[in-house]
């Protein structure tokens, strides 16, 4: 049998990257219609409110344990590593300048976010991709009720809602792990510290933070209610719906925050 041709091979493999590029055009498409009718519901969700306040405590209320634990770590690690790298060189004083700021800007909102996304995109895909494999959202628009109204934007709003909250938790608890450490371990008083934290504070800041949070509830639950809304396959389909939810909403937090620091923070 006679080997391929360099043009053919080329053509092969062309025709894959096109077909790719359409494949990733298609979905991208089909997100951004999904999100558009997610978004018109959110007035409707607003004014019937059981349905998203049981999702932010889901989503609230139930990560606190995790994301406090986390946060506490964070700030005392960026509190040492702080110190290790001021000593000899910058007075201790500006450790709470540092952990202050670090944490406000890009600490609090995102590590929330990635643990948030971990835990709650992945159950959003899961539940929802469960109720798509067993024929429940079909169920619903037979008996002419609208997915998007009762289960999508009720969770859309939610996150929307407790991810700034859960932001200024961490930051909060953050800071407090940074204390402990600077006043255990480098001899720091706690007055010296608060005063680093406040020597360049600014309310920008503070805002950017919150902001940046507002936009990573978005992603984590379109990205957890698409994935599993759009779920086949059965259990191997809801599966690979909580991962991709996971992935593509950490990659969005990451390449969002990105965007955001540099159009806000000059």
């Amino acid at each position: 049998m006679q080997s391929p041709t360099f043009l053919q091979l080329c053509d092969r493999r062309i025709t894959r990257v096109g077909a790719r590029v359409l494949d990733a055009s298609g979905g991208l498409v089909s997100f951004l219609r999904f999100c558009f009718a997610v978004f018109t519901q959110l007035p409707r969700a607003a004014r019937d409110f059981r349905p998203a306040r049981d999702q932010m405590y889901q989503i609230g209320i139930t990560s606190l344990p995790l994301v406090g634990f986390i946060s506490l770590f964070s700030g005392a690690v960026a509190a040492w590593q702080a110190a290790y790298n001021f000593a000899d060189y910058i007075p201790l004083r500006y450790v709470g300048s540092a952990v202050g700021k670090s944490v406000m800007l890009e600490l609090g909102p995102v590590l929330t976010a990635i643990v948030v996304a971990g835990r709650v995109g992945a159950a959003m895909a899961a539940e929802l991709g469960t109720m798509a494999v067993t024929e429940q959202l079909d169920a619903m628009k037979v008996l002419n009720l609208n997915p998007h109204r009762f289960l999508l934007a009720p969770r859309l709003l939610a996150a929307l809602v407790m991810l700034p909250l859960l932001t200024i938790f961490s930051s909060v608890v953050a800071i407090l792990g940074a204390l402990a450490v600077v006043t255990t371990f480098r001899d720091l008083p706690a007055e010296t510290f608060f005063f680093g934290v406040r020597l360049f504070y600014a309310d920008w800041d503070l805002f950017v933070g919150l902001l940046k949070a507002v936009v990573f509830g978005g992603w984590i639950a379109l990205f957890g209610c698409y994935f599993g809304f759009h779920s086949r396959r059965g259990a191997e389909g809801v599966g690979r719906a909580a991962m991709a939810a996971v992935v593509f909403a950490n990659v969005a937090i990451l390449v969002s925050g990105f965007m955001l620091s540099k159009a806000l923070l000059r």
